[in-house]
């Protein structure tokens, strides 16, 4: 990771970057980069290659004239290829589920399905082979104290992939 120097300490550049673009995505399409960047672990193996999120909509509310509060669920438009639509649609409750479980709250309430291409990602993603010897120590003692196993097993999964010798 490339950090950058400020008065107050180390900054991460992702950091950075997500702050500039997060307002951008949030005014213009409802998305933040993490759902983003999270993506094809939340739509999973079954549909991360041929899906996208797009947008969320979130409905007008009459509290918006009146001053009352109130809080409504958006409306998810994902991008699809295809026939592989039909597939979705068949899940669209349970990955609405996904979707809500990644953001802590009820955010999307129904999914709209546009079908068009998706581009494929840059690089076709390998999973990195397990560490073995000094390295896969090394990780053990990063991941001892983290007692949630969710967490654990996500951490476990990209120390592997950064402590993994690089291909080429």
């Amino acid at each position: 990771m490339k950090h950058v120097s400020t008065r107050r300490g180390v900054v991460q550049i992702s950091e950075i970057a997500n702050g500039l673009i997060d307002p951008v995505l949030a005014k213009r399409a409802g998305i933040s980069t993490l759902l983003l960047g999270s993506w094809d672990e939340i739509a999973g193996e079954e549909f991360a290659d041929c899906t996208r999120p797009e947008k969320i909509a979130w409905p007008r509310r009459a509290s918006e004239m009146t001053g009352e509060g109130g809080y409504q669920p958006g409306v998810l438009i994902i991008a699809c290829e295809g026939a592989r639509a039909l597939f979705l649609t068949h899940a669209q409750g349970e990955l609405i589920q996904r979707i809500n479980g990644f953001f802590g709250f009820p955010a999307v309430s129904q999914m709209r399905i546009v079908q068009k291409p998706v581009s494929p990602p840059q690089k076709p993603w390998r999973k990195p082979k397990p560490l073995t010897g000094e390295r896969a120590r090394h990780l053990e003692e990063l991941v001892e104290g983290i007692e949630s196993d969710a967490l654990k097993a996500a951490l476990t999964r990209l120390g592997t992939a950064v402590l993994s010798p690089q291909r080429k």
